[in-house]
């Protein structure tokens, strides 16, 4: 199977999720439709970010984009009622209810959601006609050099002690799903696997208390809740730190290869 291919064949079984994700969603069949979805969309994102210089990854890529921004949202609001329910305060999780049910029939009928799908249908064969007329030439070379620079902007954040937190979690969650995306050309070495997935799990319990408190400085009825979210956070935020060392030695040791100018993609962006 050519490189192409393999990432043709990965991008039909992510499709396969997120229809999949989207009908169980628009059904109601059960409160983990809208994550799964999201982590479909997330891995598929993670595969086609090396490749965005190119103009059919970069079309799927920005469409699918603009379903992440449409969910992070009700997403967020998914894991408030899962919390609010956690720490035994009904009546919040209750009249929050109501508004995610309208924030579910808001997607189902999302023209952003159906744009992306019709792009995302139509892509595999975007992806071999480009191929046929030579634009993706050197493609595994391409993604092997993005990878490299993506690791190298990580190293730089994990040694600056003053790089935004927010900033470098999402880093962090970058390199482990493009180290998933692409195994055989990902410069993380093994035994840092554990440690990037710790961080990541570090920094997003602590990300999710953070935002929960500027939720309570707008929403009167979660004011009782700050303070014990303000504490809760502030361990995460410690516990985060000493995983943020443990990653920063794994990957201390990790000598980068030569890298090409000529064909470095541009630096990463988005959610």
């Amino acid at each position: 199977m050519s490189f192409i291919d393999s990432i043709v064949a990965q991008v039909l079984g992510l499709e396969v999720g997120l229809h999949h994700a989207y009908a169980r969603l628009a059904c109601r069949t059960d409160d983990e439709a809208l994550h799964d979805l999201r982590i479909n969309l997330r891995k598929l994102r993670s595969l086609l970010r090396p490749m965005r210089r190119l103009e059919a990854p970069r079309a799927l890529d920005a469409a699918a984009a603009d379903v992440g921004r449409l969910t992070t949202p009700v997403r967020d609001l998914e894991v408030l009622i899962g919390e609010l329910e956690h720490q035994g305060f009904q009546d919040q999780a209750e009249r929050r209810k109501h508004l995610l049910e309208s924030r579910y029939a808001g997607i189902e009928s999302s023209v952003t959601v159906q744009r992306f799908m019709t792009v995302l249908d139509g892509w595999p064969a975007q992806m071999r006609e480009a191929g046929r007329d030579g634009e993706l030439g050197r493609l595994r070379e391409r993604v092997r050099i993005r990878l490299q620079r993506q690791l190298q902007r990580l190293r730089e954040a994990l040694a600056d002690p003053a790089f935004d937190r927010h900033a470098l979690r999402l880093l962090v969650k970058r390199m482990r799903y493009a180290h998933e995306a692409y195994p055989t050309l990902s410069p993380i070495p093994n035994d840092a696997i554990y440690a990037l997935k710790a961080v990541q799990s570090a920094l997003g319990d602590w990300h999710d208390h953070f935002q929960w408190c500027l939720r309570a400085e707008q929403e009167a009825d979660l004011l009782v809740l700050k303070d014990r979210w303000e504490v809760a956070g502030a361990a995460e935020l410690n516990a985060a730190e000493v995983e943020l060392s443990i990653l920063a030695e794994c990957l201390a040791g990790q000598a980068p290869r030569e890298v090409q100018g000529t064909l470095a993609a541009p630096g990463v962006s988005g959610a």
